[in-house]
């Protein structure tokens, strides 16, 4: 048991931080939250943890060592992410003096429509970063065994699930509340262009390492 329990929690802890500190994730949560609905923020939040499912188990099979044998490997990821990342700023900085209906009822049909394009916004920028899958790789090596017991494998993935869902659900319920919401929509344009131009100079960054490797 001990064996599973100390590097989990090692996993675990080391994790938590690196969900909590500022990124791409973290402005398309907010943006979504206090945009939209509640049910949408939280849909991205779920896409979050979906996300970080596909990291937890390609850094299980190796990704880190796939970075290091295949270097082009890793240079098409970042480009690939860093163009994602500048598109999806520029989707949100051209958006941002169009009106905005804001939906305050939960459940309706095109609540749950939105929801589903949340919860793939959600998945596909957590995926887009490839720094994150290193950051995975690198976490995993460290507090990993040499041989994964079957235990550890399978709980690995499902934690990173919690941690990811659970810390954007936090972001989504905290900036989907009125107040949040009332003030996003009285200043709009710039909210907007502000989340618009983080979401571009981090891909624009992303890109910029490309050539340096």
């Amino acid at each position: 048991m001990n064996d599973i329990t100390v590097p989990l929690l090692g996993i675990a802890g080391a994790m938590i931080v690196g969900a909590m500190s500022p990124g791409p994730s973290f402005v398309m949560v907010a943006r979504t939250a206090v945009s939209a609905s509640r049910g949408d923020g939280l849909a991205a939040a779920l896409g979050m943890g979906a996300g970080g499912i596909v990291f937890a188990i390609a850094a299980l099979v190796g990704l880190q060592a796939a970075f290091l044998a295949v270097p082009a490997l890793y240079l098409g990821v970042k480009l690939l992410g860093g163009a994602y990342l500048v598109y999806l700023g520029i989707r949100i900085w051209r958006g941002a003096r169009e009106p905005l209906a804001v939906s305050h009822e939960e459940g309706s049909p095109g609540d749950r429509g939105n929801g589903w394009r949340a919860f793939l916004l959600g998945m596909g920028t957590q995926v887009s970063n490839p720094k994150t899958a290193v950051v995975y790789a690198s976490i995993f090596a460290a507090f990993l065994p040499r041989e994964v017991p079957l235990g550890l494998a399978l709980a690995v993935p499902a934690v990173i699930f919690c941690i990811e869902t659970g810390w954007y659900s936090i972001v989504a319920l905290a900036l989907s509340s009125a107040a949040p919401r009332s003030a996003y929509l009285r200043y709009k344009a710039w909210i907007d262009r502000a989340a618009g131009g983080v979401m571009v100079l981090l891909g624009v960054k992303l890109l910029s390492g490309v050539r340096g490797g």
